[in-house]
C-alpha cells in the first residue's frame, strides 16, 4: 500500500537534494509535487490543496539548522502535517462501562464486512475478552454461512436464524442469546447493497434505535479512493458511524482514502485489514503510517509483529543480542521466516525501511527467496558477523545463491540499517521513550 505515493514522494525529496537552504521557489516545486502525488493517489483536489498549503507556510517559516538539510526539513514537516491529516493518534475502541459492548458493523456489499467482523473477534478474544458473533444478512446468499464457517475457524461463539425475514428483531435475539452466554462483546454484521439505498439506510437506524451500540463501525474498501468518503457521508446521515475500517489494504490501494476520511469526516480510521485471514487486522497508527508513505518504514510495528510471534524465551535472547549490539543476519532470517507466517510479504518488508524503495525487485514471495538464499549461502561466520563479508566472498554468495552481487551489496546495507534502528527502538523502549526517535528526523535537539 501506499507505493504509488510513496515513490513520487521519494523524487520530490531527491529534487531538494544538495539546496543550501529552503527557499521560496525550490519550495513552491516541491509543494507542487507533494499536491500532484495527492491528486494521483485519488485524494480530493480541496484536502490535497489545504495540505499542501499548511506545508508551504510550516516549511517558509522555519530555518535551516546545522545537522539537517532543507530536504530533511522539509520531510520532517509533511510528515507531522501527514500526521495531523491521518488523525494524529490511534483511537481505540470504546467499551461499554456495563458489558456487553455492541458493535454494529456496517458497509456496502463486497467491502469485506463480514470478514472484518471474525477479524475483530478474533482481535478481541486475542485481547482475553469474549466476543460473540450475530449473522443479521437476511438478504446477501450465504452471509450466514459465511459468518459460520468463520467463527468456527476461530472458535468463538455465533447466532444465526435461516430463513429470518426481520433483521432488527433477530439482532435482538442474538443479544439475548449473547448475554444468557455472558459474553463481554457482541459484533453485529448487518446487511450491505450495491449503493446505500433508502430501505438499507433505515433498516440500518432502526437497528442501531433498537440495539444502542456502543460503536458503529463502518467498513469501507481502500481501493475505492475519493468514493469512500462519498459511502462515508452517507452512512453519516443514517446512523451514528463512530469510526473506520479500511479493507483491502493489501490490495492495489492508492491511499487516498486513508488520506482523506479524517479531514472529510472527522472520524477516525479504527483499523486496517492487511489480507484475508482472521489474523490480518491491525490498529491504525497515523504516525506509522505517515512514516510509510514518507519511504522510512515502520519499524515499530515491524519489531512489535516479530515480537508477538517469538516465544518468551527467544524474544529474551533477542533483546538481549540487540542490547549488546549482537543482532546478526541469522536472528534476521529468522524474523523474517516467522513474519513471512503472518500476511503479505510485500507489506511486511515495507516496514524495514529501504526495503520499500528497492527498484530492482518486486517485493515479493519471489524475493524472499532471493533474501533467504543470500543468507543461507553464507557461512555461519559470515552470517554472525557480516563485517568479514569482502569482494570475493559477495561474489562467491551471489554465485552460490543465484542472485547479483549488487543484489548481495543492498541486503547487507538494508540489513545494517535495520540493526541500528532495532537497537535504537530496543533502547528507547526500556527507557519509555517514543521508539520513533530511533529515525534522525526526530531526535530531540
Amino acid at each position: 500500500m501506499f507505493e504509488a505515493i510513496a515513490e513520487r514522494l521519494t523524487q520530490t525529496f531527491r529534487s531538494l537534494a544538495g539546496k543550501a537552504r529552503i527557499t521560496e521557489a525550490n519550495i513552491a516545486d516541491a509543494v507542487k509535487e507533494v499536491r500532484r502525488a495527492l491528486l494521483e493517489a485519488d485524494v480530493s483536489y480541496k484536502i490535497a490543496k489545504d495540505f499542501t498549503e499548511k506545508v508551504k507556510e510550516q516549511a517558509l517559516g522555519q530555518e535551516v539548522i546545522k545537522s539537517i538539510t532543507p530536504a530533511q526539513l522539509f520531510v520532517k514537516i509533511l510528515y507531522d502535517e501527514l500526521v495531523k491529516l491521518l488523525g494524529e493518534k490511534q483511537e481505540p475502541l470504546r467499551f461499554a462501562p456495563v458489558p456487553p459492548t455492541v458493535y454494529m458493523i456496517v458497509g456496502l456489499n463486497g467491502a469485506g464486512k463480514t470478514t472484518f467482523s471474525a477479524k475483530l473477534a478474533l482481535y478481541l478474544k486475542k485481547q482475553g475478552r469474549a466476543p460473540f458473533l450475530v449473522a443479521a444478512d437476511i438478504y446477501r446468499p450465504a452471509a450466514m454461512e459465511q459468518l459460520a464457517v468463520l467463527a468456527e475457524k476461530i472458535e468463538v461463539p455465533y447466532y444465526r436464524e435461516e430463513g429470518a425475514t426481520d433483521a432488527v428483531a433477530l439482532v435482538q435475539r442474538g443479544l439475548a442469546a449473547a448475554k444468557q452466554q455472558a459474553r463481554e462483546v457482541v459484533i453485529i454484521d448487518t446487511a450491505g447493497r450495491q449503493t446505500p439505498d433508502t430501505d438499507l439506510m433505515a433498516e440500518l437506524h432502526r437497528m442501531e434505535a433498537a440495539l444502542k451500540p456502543t460503536e458503529v463501525l463502518l467498513v469501507l474498501d481502500a481501493m475505492t479512493g475519493q468514493d469512500a468518503v462519498t459511502t462515508a457521508t452517507a452512512f453519516q446521515q443514517a446512523v451514528s458511524v463512530s469510526g473506520f475500517i479500511l479493507s483491502k489494504m493489501d490490495g492495489d490501494a492508492r491511499g487516498g482514502a486513508a488520506l482523506s476520511l479524517r479531514a472529510a469526516t472527522g472520524l477516525p480510521i479504527k483499523f486496517i485489514g492487511t489480507g484475508e485471514k482472521p489474523e490480518d487486522l491491525d490498529p491504525f497508527y497515523p504516525d506509522r503510517i505517515a512514516s510509510r508513505i514518507l519511504g522510512m518504514g515502520d519499524i515499530v510495528s515491524f519489531v512489535e509483529r516479530a515480537q508477538a510471534q517469538y516465544d518468551a524465551e527467544k524474544a529474551k535472547k533477542l533483546q538481549e543480542k540487540l542490547q549488546k549490539n549482537k543482532f546478526d543476519l541469522e536472528d534476521m532470517l529468522d524474523q523474517l521466516r516467522t513474519l513471512r507466517k503472518m500476511g503479505n510479504i510485500k507489506d511486511l518488508l515495507a516496514m524495514i525501511p529501504g526495503f520499500s524503495q528497492m527498484k530492482d525487485l518486486e517485493i515479493d514471495e519471489k524475493t524472499f527467496k532471493h533474501i533467504e538464499a543470500i543468507i543461507l549461502s553464507m557461512t555461519p561466520e559470515e552470517r554472525r558477523n557480516p563485517a568479514i563479508i569482502n569482494g570475493s566472498r559477495r561474489r562467491r554468495i551471489a554465485a552460490g545463491s543465484g542472485t547479483s552481487i549488487q543484489q548481495v551489496n543492498q541486503l547487507l546495507r538494508e540489513f545494517e540499517q535495520m540493526r541500528k534502528l532495532l537497537r535504537s527502538v530496543n533502547k528507547l523502549q526500556a527507557q519509555g521513550r517514543d521508539p520513533r526517535q530511533a529515525h534522525p528526523l526526530f531526535r530531540r535537539k
